[in-house]
């Protein structure tokens, strides 16, 4: 409460100050018609806004006591909200009797006055408004009903009804929450029968996540900045030799890494180019629209060619930009985009011989709803594995775009026209993981098949098949991408280093927040923060302080995997899934900024699965994502070694 309250306690004296004068100089003024009722209403609001003030004050006092884990010198604090609350009562009356005041057709008052009057009833009723939708957005409807998530307290009453009952209504309401938020948040799409399962799939998903741990979004915040400083202390540190030498690659591996660049730099266009005009746009914000108004209109393709909706022609002339192909290259493009449905095309690359097969990205709630689908299911294939978990929501992606490629003939077309040509699939992101799951599926009937996944999700496979995919599937990460790293494991063990280095920091919150916010935006060295983890023994690290267990309700099953690693008959509801294929790992080397610029040098290397095995917390974990900055570093590394070649 101490941020959003200092923010009022700034606002509010001013607010005061400028009544007072107000009040102040025209004291003696008040007979005009409607003066009476002015002079009452003015010295109400100042006694109302000076005890809003009054509240505010001690409630940004007492809210800086203590720590996020120990809330005891803040066990007021919830009789000062409850009072700030009720004061409420009188603003909004006094609120509605301005705004009748500034109605009142009789009222012939100065014109300066009246219009300091509306000034503020319109801050009266914008702040009302304001908390309002604040307090619907952070309220919890479960508030003291998560309790009864306590494992010890269900497992002592697990032979009575009653207290599994309650337990079972508790989850089924938490369920219902989220699935109203998800609807919330989607009401702009239509909605239909596989939107509904969706929704509570993801619902059951984030009540599984959230549902053990007592933290707000602040307290999430303050863990974030306190794990990237512990971050850049850690990767300050000197590197072992052996560490080194571990990662200096023979000269054939170098070549073979070479190669796969330089096909990676080549094909990452067709998958960005998938995007469609956004991205053409946001690369070429000046010129864009000039150059697709004066070239699409004449390149209309007919309308067998295209499915889904192309308005003006703008998503074929920006794939037609970027890739540089022409019209007669194109096989088949579809647009269409509903949910576990996503957007392809199917073109010839007469630069490499091969048909290309493009799956588009995360571009819109429907993908978002894909993306977040991350039950596990069961992929067979027929001699080859007997067994694979995979991402439900992406699995259903790629057998939709497997039906169309197979049973509508696009690849029987495209082989016709060139029989010679390869088969490669390639995608970015969410797009990188169907076409890693398609090309699993489309492998035995293209034996020489090749896929490249940019960026694609992190719990994409289980092991065996992700084993099996690097024969014939490449990933490239660029840096700390996040999406590289995301699965349900990797997320309950961001939640563990969370909730451990948060409950064990002696500073209040708000002093992490502002020293977080002074150090991403202007640098420096990483704070050093006091904490109760400092000097403990290795052994002593690995069991719960009494903090970190207030901020844990009850542990999930997930949770719990990630330090029991006992393997029962039964799979986990979120086991570990892993990146497909083999994996490029680029980084940066070196940078140098200029005025208007920077200037960027990579380093690419093989790497493995592990090293995506945790979440890394970083301003770069976003933008490392996204497609251009892939094709930035894919291009600069090809150029580099073409350089080395000429030499």
């Amino acid at each position: 409460f101490s941020l959003p309250a200092v923010t009022f306690v700034i606002l509010l004296p001013c607010r005061w100050i400028g009544i007072l004068a107000l009040y102040t100089v025209h004291k003696g003024q008040f007979n005009c018609p409607g003066g009476g009722l002015l002079h009452s209403y003015l010295l109400v609001l100042l006694i109302l806004l000076a005890s809003i003030i009054c509240a505010l004050s001690a409630l940004v006092y007492i809210s800086m006591q203590g720590t996020i884990s120990n809330p005891g010198p803040r066990k007021s604090l919830p009789k000062l909200l409850y009072t700030r609350l009720l004061l409420y009562l009188p603003e909004f009356i006094w609120a509605v009797v301005g705004a009748v005041w500034v109605s009142d057709s009789s009222v012939h008052c100065e014109k300066t006055v009246i219009n300091v009057v509306i000034g503020t009833v319109i801050a009266s009723w914008v702040i009302i408004i304001f908390t309002i939708i604040g307090v619907v957005i952070v309220f919890d409807p479960l508030g003291g009903k998560k309790t009864f998530y306590l494992t010890d307290s269900v497992n002592r009453n697990l032979e009575s009804s009653q207290s599994g009952q309650l337990l079972y209504n508790v989850k089924n309401t938490a369920t219902r929450v989220w699935e109203k938020r998800i609807r919330l948040l989607c009401c702009c799409i239509v909605q239909d029968d596989d939107h509904r399962v969706a929704f509570t799939s993801i619902a059951e998903l984030f009540r599984t996540y959230f549902s053990d741990t007592d933290l707000v979004p602040s307290d999430i915040a303050a863990g974030l900045t306190l794990l990237h400083q512990e971050q850049d202390k850690m990767e300050s540190c000197p590197k072992e030799l052996e560490e080194v030498l571990c990662h200096s690659p023979s000269p054939l591996v170098t070549d073979d890494l070479d190669i796969e660049l330089e096909n990676a730099a080549h094909y990452m266009l067709f998958a960005a180019a998938a995007y469609g005009w956004p991205y053409y746009i946001y690369t070429n914000p000046f010129t864009a629209l000039c150059k697709l108004n004066g070239d699409c209109c004449g390149n209309r393709p007919t309308d067998s060619d295209i499915t889904g909706s192309d308005r003006h022609n703008f998503h074929f002339g920006s794939i037609l930009k970027i890739t540089g192909l022409q019209y007669r290259d194109f096989i088949h493009i579809s647009f269409h985009n509903k949910i576990y449905e996503i957007p392809f095309f199917v073109a010839l690359d007469h630069k490499k011989e091969a048909i290309v097969v493009a799956v588009r990205g995360t571009l819109s709630f429907e993908d978002i709803l894909t993306d977040l689908s991350a039950d596990c299911e069961d992929l067979t294939l027929e001699d080859v594995l007997e067994n694979g978990f995979v991402h439900k929501g992406i699995t259903q992606a790629a057998n939709y775009i497997y039906r169309k490629l197979i049973n509508d003939g696009i690849l029987n077309q495209a082989f016709t026209i060139a029989p010679e040509y390869k088969l490669v699939i390639v995608g970015h992101s969410l797009g990188g993981g169907t076409a890693s799951i398609l090309a699993i599926m489309l492998r035995n009937s293209f034996p020489t098949l090749r896929c490249y996944a940019f960026s694609p999700p992190g719990g994409l496979l289980s092991k065996s098949l992700a084993d099996y995919t690097k024969h014939f599937i490449v990933s490239v990460i660029v840096g700390k991408d996040l999406v590289a790293r995301l699965s349900m494991p990797n997320m309950e063990d961001l939640k563990r280093r969370i909730v451990r280095i948060v409950a064990n920091c002696n500073r209040p919150k708000y002093q992490i927040l502002l020293r977080g916010c002074w150090y991403e935006v202007f640098g420096g060295d990483p704070d050093n923060f006091p904490t109760e983890l400092d000097g403990r023994n290795q052994d002593a690290l690995t069991q719960p302080l009494l903090a970190e267990e207030s901020l844990m309700v009850h542990r999930s099953p997930s949770y719990n995997a990630l330090e029991d690693e006992s393997h029962s008959n039964s799979p986990p509801q979120y086991p570990h899934l892993y990146l497909p294929g083999k994996i490029i790992h680029i980084v940066e080397e070196s940078s140098s900024r200029r005025l208007c610029s920077s200037d960027i040098k990579y380093m690419a290397r093989w790497s493995n699965e592990t090293v995506f095995s945790s979440i890394l917390i970083s301003p770069k974990m976003i933008t490392d994502h996204m497609p251009d900055v892939v094709l930035k570093a894919l291009n600069s590394l090809s150029q580099d070694h073409g350089v080395c070649i000429s030499c």
